[in-house]
């Protein structure tokens, strides 16, 4: 497996219905969340219909890249979702029905039947209906669900879970665990602003310019703000990427801005 700074990571998040509004993400969030605790870091991120067609061709350049991912929602058996579908044609095998996914949704409907919720007898047709959510792409292993025992599945560096948080979030945090436990913490990172007043962004960035040409681990940014709620016009500087590499930058971007004439504190 490459280096931890060699391996990047991507989001996708599947579902009409964050973009129709009628539901908020909170994937993208929570994914971030996760990988800052393990010391990693999110490259890219997707939002994307449930449409067969367009998961076809985000899942074959996804999985063209090499890069690890993590897919969240349309993995279940309903008409409208196509997540599994997708990702089989993407990478041209057929859809079979996992042993072990079979085993856990059997286990599932047994409990359900325990709870007076239908039959553990799958022969029954909503039990049949229930085992397609164990049909994944050929040579995939499962990723455990803790809330429901329906799993999710992972191949080719790719982990496809469910849309619903309660699901999706403890499932995405065995993988991180468990399948790259050797990429947590091997790259030292560091991320350091500072709010400078009465400073244009035009002024200030050749010394941004010049922060990336003397350090090049680090990367310099600027989040100008026009002065929302209330606030004065600013511009949030700083910079990250190596620590000590990002001090040294850090104390020099900030002298270059007062010496353009920025100011530290808020005027009054």
């Amino acid at each position: 497996m490459a280096t931890a700074s060699a391996r990047r990571i991507g989001l996708i998040i599947v579902g009409d219905e964050i973009l129709s509004g009628r539901r908020q993400d909170k994937h993208f969030s929570k994914v971030v969340e996760l990988l800052s605790a393990r010391g990693l870091k999110l490259a890219w991120a997707q939002i994307l219909s449930d449409d067969r067609d367009a998961l076809v061709a985000a899942y074959r350049h996804s999985f063209a890249t090499g890069d690890i991912v993590f897919s969240c929602g349309g993995i279940g058996g309903t008409p409208d979702d196509h997540t599994r579908q997708a990702a089989a044609a993407a990478l041209d095998v057929p859809l079979e029905l996992h042993p072990e996914a079979a085993e856990q949704i059997a286990l599932r409907c047994a409990d359900m039947a325990a709870e007076g919720r239908g039959s553990a007898d799958m022969s029954t047709p909503e039990n049949q209906q229930r085992l397609q959510m164990g049909v994944f792409p050929a040579g995939s292993e499962i990723v455990p669900n803790p809330y429901n025992r329906i799993p999710g599945f992972f191949i080719r560096d790719h982990t496809f879970v469910p849309g619903f948080p309660v699901m999706a979030w403890p499932m995405l945090e065995w993988t991180l665990d468990n399948r790259y436990r050797d990429l947590h913490h091997q790259v030292s990172h560091a991320e350091h602003s500072f709010l400078v007043y009465g400073l244009p962004e035009s002024r200030i960035t050749p010394a941004m310019e010049a922060v990336q040409a003397r350090w090049p681990q680090v990367r310099a940014f600027s989040l100008p703000s026009v002065g929302e709620r209330g606030q004065r016009p600013h511009i949030e500087l700083g910079v990250k990427g190596e620590p000590a590499a990002a001090a040294q930058a850090l104390a020099f971007l900030r002298s270059e801005a007062q010496r353009l004439g920025g100011q530290m504190t808020a005027p009054d």
